[in-house]
């Protein structure tokens, strides 16, 4: 064989000069549930703008929303650097939100991994 090239699903091959292809069919199975974040299962005030979350997959972590809170202008967002208001978070949906229609929400991926950006 001199050389062969896979493009999609088929290979082309060449041999002694002449190209020859044949298909090639691929089956695999896609696992969705890997590609699915932990639901957030319980959310507590840590202090100084911070809260531990639980995972549904039982990981832990501590994050820190004071950074982000304190860069923000926006009037609605920067109510909750007043510490009551902060500690008002609840769990919807297995995210961790504030206000009435979720005025204040993060992705999960950004929670699981324990940064907001």
């Amino acid at each position: 064989m001199d050389y062969f090239i896979y493009h999609k699903n088929i290979l082309f091959v060449k041999v002694n000069k002449r190209l020859t292809f044949m298909k090639i069919t691929l089956e695999y199975e896609i696992n969705e549930s890997a590609f699915v974040l932990p639901k957030i299962v319980q959310a507590v005030f840590a202090g100084a703008y911070s809260v531990c979350l639980t995972f549904s997959d039982d990981v832990e972590r501590k994050v820190n929303f004071g950074e982000f809170l304190k860069k923000s202008m926006h009037p609605a967002i920067r109510s909750y650097l007043d510490e009551s208001n902060f500690k008002k978070f609840k769990i919807e949906n297995g995210n961790i939100v504030w206000g009435k229609s979720q005025d204040l929400i993060f992705p999960l991926k950004q929670l699981y991994d324990g940064k907001i950006l």
